[in-house]
């Protein structure tokens, strides 16, 4: 313990100089995103490279790249800013009405038009100031989630994916079937046979990254034939339309295909496992009087994305009111 420098001794303003070099890889640039000079950025470049004992930026040819060390540290700069940012902006007392707070959310496209959309309505109607960035989530992502919501708020995204975090329950949505009006094999409605014979475009495929419809269609012995994978469900839809090809999407998703045009909603022919859609977040914001606020935000939406759902309302219009018990 001896030999490691004392946090007190550190000046925490390199960390906001280190994650502006560590993004730009420029000292000019950095320096501009900071709004200091190239002198006062250079010192601080120096002091960085002394701590650490590497050049964090090296020269080739006429630009900068990351030493491997940088890059290492490249993740690690951007959660402890974020944490250090999140301290300091805490206050012993808040209200919704008056904060300025951004919420980071992950999730699919798919969750952003229903749920996210949902819950942006009702946050301004007490909390106008409030702001949410949804940001797409990747198979890494999802993968590592203790680590990437220690530097987000909360993720989207249905059981079965992640475990042992914290998490409330959202909203259940049911599966359907995408095809082409011009898909005459369609015309009569679906057997497990056409389904075996069709070729498919999926959303998410992988070990570790899939739906459970998908997986559920394999589990039945059927072996689809993809012709596509695309990590967006709202695409989904344009790889269909004019072909034979078949995709399967979340029924909250059906009015907003049907308005494209070309396009057709089928009942699967096998009982889909409906989905259990929920928020989950890293426990680092359990007692964060602001982040409870946002899940009490996500349950008073949900309840209205529900209602819509199980209503067949578009998720274009403006969803009722609905009360939600504490």
């Amino acid at each position: 313990m001896a030999d490691q420098p004392l946090l007190s001794r550190l000046d925490l303003n390199l960390l906001v100089a280190l994650d502006a070099l560590l993004t730009e890889r420029s000292v000019t640039r950095a320096a501009e995103r900071l709004h200091l000079s190239q002198p006062a950025l250079s010192a601080s470049l120096a002091r960085l490279r002394t701590h650490f004992n590497d050049p964090i930026l090296a020269r080739r040819g006429n630009t900068y790249e990351l030493t491997p060390l940088a890059l290492r540290l490249t993740e690690h700069t951007a959660i402890a800013l974020d944490a250090a940012r999140r301290v300091f902006e805490s206050q012993a007392t808040w209200t919704p009405h008056d904060s300025t707070r951004e919420f980071s959310i992950y999730g699919s496209d798919y969750g952003f038009v229903t749920i996210g959309a949902a819950v942006s309505r009702v946050a301004a109607r007490t909390a106008p100031g409030v702001s949410f960035r949804f940001v797409l989530h990747n198979q890494s992502i999802v993968d590592d989630a203790a680590t990437s919501l220690r530097s987000a708020d909360a993720m989207v995204i249905p059981h079965g994916y992640l475990t042992d975090l914290p998490y409330e329950d959202l909203f259940r949505d049911r599966w359907v079937i995408v095809a082409s009006e011009t898909n005459e094999a369609v015309a009569d409605g679906l057997s497990m046979e056409l389904l075996t014979d069709a070729h498919w475009v999926f959303t998410y495929r992988s070990r570790s990254a899939f739906t459970s419809a998908g997986r559920q269609l394999q589990m039945l012995g059927l072996e689809p034939t993809v012709d596509a994978v695309v990590e967006s469900f709202l695409a989904l839809s344009t790889f269909v339309r004019g072909t034979d090809r078949l995709g399967i999407v979340q029924s909250a998703l059906a009015p907003s295909i049907e308005r494209l045009g070309g396009l057709r909603i089928l009942e699967p022919p096998f009982d889909a496992t409906p989905t259990t859609n929920a928020l989950w977040w890293h426990p680092v914001h359990d007692r964060d009087p602001e982040h409870a606020w946002m899940r009490q935000v996500f349950l008073e939406a949900a309840a209205e994305v529900q209602s819509a759902i199980d209503a067949g309302e578009r998720f274009t219009e403006p969803l009722a009111p609905a009360s939600v018990n504490p």
